[in-house]
C-alpha cells in the first residue's frame, strides 16, 4: 500500500518532563485514523511537529513521500489541517475568509470557494460574518479551508469539539464522504472514543506520550465489544 503518512520516532520533551516519547506510525492512503487520547497526552504536540508548527528533538515526518525536515514545502504541498483552534476573522463573511485563505493558491477561484462551502453545507451561509456563526459553524468553515486546495492529506486536531450531536454527524459524514469520494488520507486527534469508533478505520492510542497500540477498527471490535474497552484495557 502506499504510505501517505510514516512518523519517524518521534520524540519531543518539555522543561516539565511531559511530551512525546518514540512514535512511529505508518499511515495508509485514503485510511481514517484516529489519533485516541486523553487531554495532555502528547496529541496535539504531534500534529504540531507533524505540520512543522514545532520541531521535534529527534525523529521526521514524512507526508506523501517528502520529509518535513528536509523538503517542508513539497511535504505540505497536498496538506491541509487545523491544528489547535479555528480563528477565522469574525468581521469577515465565510466568502471573504475563504478568498483570503486561497490567495496564494492558484488553483482557487470563486467555483471552488463556493463547492468548499457546499461541502461542508455552509452555502447558504456564505455571505454572512463569522461573528455571528455558532461554534459548530466555525469548526465547519474551519474544515472549509483545510479542503480548499484539494489536499490529499487532512490533519485535524479536535475537529468534533463543542459540536452538538447534529453537527458530530455531520461532520462524521463529511469526513467518511472525503475519504470514499476523493481517497482522502485523514488524522483526526480526539479524546472522543465513540466518535473515534463511527469514523476512523484505524485507531492508535496515545497515553503519557507513548504510542501503546495501533490497530484496525475492524480488528479491535472483532476482539472487543467496544472502542472503550479496547482503550481501557491498554491504558490500565
Amino acid at each position: 500500500m502506499d504510505k501517505a503518512i510514516i512518523i519517524e520516532n518521534l520524540s519531543k520533551m518539555y522543561k516539565n518532563n511531559r511530551g512525546i516519547h518514540d512514535i512511529n506510525l505508518e499511515i495508509d492512503r485514503g485510511e481514517i485514523f484516529g489519533f485516541l487520547g486523553p487531554n495532555g497526552a502528547g496529541k496535539t504536540t504531534t500534529m504540531k511537529i507533524m505540520v512543522g508548527l514545532m520541531k521535534a528533538d529527534k525523529g521526521d515526518v514524512i507526508l506523501n513521500g517528502y520529509r518535513i525536515s528536509k523538503d517542508y514545502e513539497k511535504a505540505m504541498k497536498k496538506v491541509g489541517c487545523i491544528v489547535e483552534s479555528v480563528n477565522p476573522f469574525s468581521y469577515l463573511t465565510a466568502y471573504e475568509n475563504m478568498k483570503l485563505c486561497g490567495r496564494f493558491n492558484n488553483d482557487v477561484d470563486g467555483a471552488r470557494i463556493d463547492e468548499c462551502l457546499e461541502i461542508t453545507g455552509l452555502i447558504k451561509y456564505k455571505n454572512e460574518k463569522i461573528k455571528h456563526y455558532s461554534l459548530g459553524m466555525k469548526q465547519r468553515i474551519g474544515i472549509a479551508m483545510a479542503i480548499l486546495s484539494n489536499p490529499e492529506v487532512l490533519i485535524l486536531d479536535e475537529p468534533l469539539n463543542g459540536l452538538d450531536v447534529e453537527g458530530m454527524v455531520e461532520m462524521r459524514k463529511l469526513i467518511l464522504n472525503l475519504s470514499e469520494q476523493h481517497k482522502t488520507t485523514f488524522f483526526i486527534s480526539s479524546h472522543l472514543i465513540h466518535d473515534i469508533e463511527l469514523t476512523c478505520n484505524k485507531v492508535g492510542i496515545l497515553y503519557n506520550g507513548k504510542l501503546l497500540g495501533v490497530d484496525s477498527t475492524h480488528n479491535i471490535l472483532k476482539n472487543y465489544s467496544s472502542l472503550e474497552n479496547y482503550y481501557l484495557s491498554e491504558v490500565i
